[in-house]
């Protein structure tokens, strides 16, 4: 398989990539990490007139730690961010989502905010960023934006973030105090897309008890979406919430679709389970278990 023929872009700087972007318009594509990209093209899945190679753009290759939380930028790499003690300790989710992120040799090239332009509603990363309230920073000439993950994601495949724009980063926040995470998926071999995924953490109280309890499902519907179940699970202690509830509301509120891997109802089924564990092991973290 080869790509349909394009004019190839290595811009210096990332005006110079916004420069060619605006000029570009929807006949341009932005490499990066490729590991979606480059398939596409082969595939004859997508046929842009332009690509822009940004991995001259070494400024973009930054990950910072700080109060707010973890902002990695446009060329971090999955296994740079999957490596680094300092993420881990700030944002712990992370790490555990990006083990599940396809294999060792993509995830040394992919990166992660490429992971969310992609916008695949059956990937890890998209999860995170919205169950975490994330955001993606946007630059055009002469404009910077940060759209929050709430309404990046528009649609399978489909993000926010218009033609002549560069996503230069996103920034996954810190967790406040009393909280925890976990994340848990079942795929046919470790790597594969997961039949379904759950991202969930668990916020509590002063008296310890479930103040708030979110979770999103990876392939699940067209986009990740957040799910509040704090009102199902009841204002208890992690030990005798009601976590079963908590997992049937969030099977009533998905909409998986059926593919030739699984069908909905077995991914609802898969859905619910993986819920009521992931939301379980989160509470048990925010205790300080």
């Amino acid at each position: 398989m080869k790509p349909p023929p394009f004019d190839y872009h290595s811009p210096r700087s990332v005006g110079e990539a916004l420069e060619i972007l605006a000029a570009t318009g929807r006949d341009g594509k932005v490499l990066a990490g490729g590991q979606s990209l480059i398939p596409m093209l082969n595939m004859r899945l997508a046929a842009p007139g332009h690509v822009v190679d940004i991995n001259r753009l070494t400024e973009l290759a930054a990950v910072t730690v700080g109060p707010d939380g973890v902002r990695t930028g446009a060329l971090a790499r999955h296994a740079q961010v999957e490596r680094s003690g300092p993420v881990a300790a700030a944002q712990p989710l992370l790490r555990r989502a990006l083990r599940l992120v396809a294999h060792p040799a993509i995830r040394n090239r992919g990166t992660v905010v490429g992971s969310l332009v992609h916008a695949d509603p059956a990937a890890e990363l998209p999860a995170v960023l919205t169950l975490l309230g994330g955001s993606v920073r946007l630059a055009r000439r002469g404009a910077v934006r940060d759209v929050p993950a709430a309404r990046f994601f528009t649609g399978p495949l489909e993000s926010a973030a218009e033609p002549d724009e560069l996503a230069v980063s996103a920034l996954f926040p810190a967790l406040p105090p009393r909280s925890g995470t976990a994340f848990h998926e079942v795929a046919r071999r470790h790597g594969d897309y997961a039949l379904a995924g759950v991202a969930a953490r668990v916020r509590l109280d002063d008296d310890l008890r479930v103040a708030a309890a979110e979770v999103v499902c990876v392939n699940a519907g067209p986009v990740p979406e957040l799910v509040d179940v704090t009102g199902d699970c009841g204002h208890r202690a992690p030990g005798t919430a009601d976590w079963g509830a908590a997992a049937r509301a969030v099977r009533d509120r998905i909409d998986p679709e059926a593919d030739i891997h699984a069908s909905a109802a077995y991914r609802r089924h898969l859905a619910g389970v993986l819920a009521e564990r992931a939301l379980r092991d989160a509470a048990t973290e925010a205790a300080g278990g």
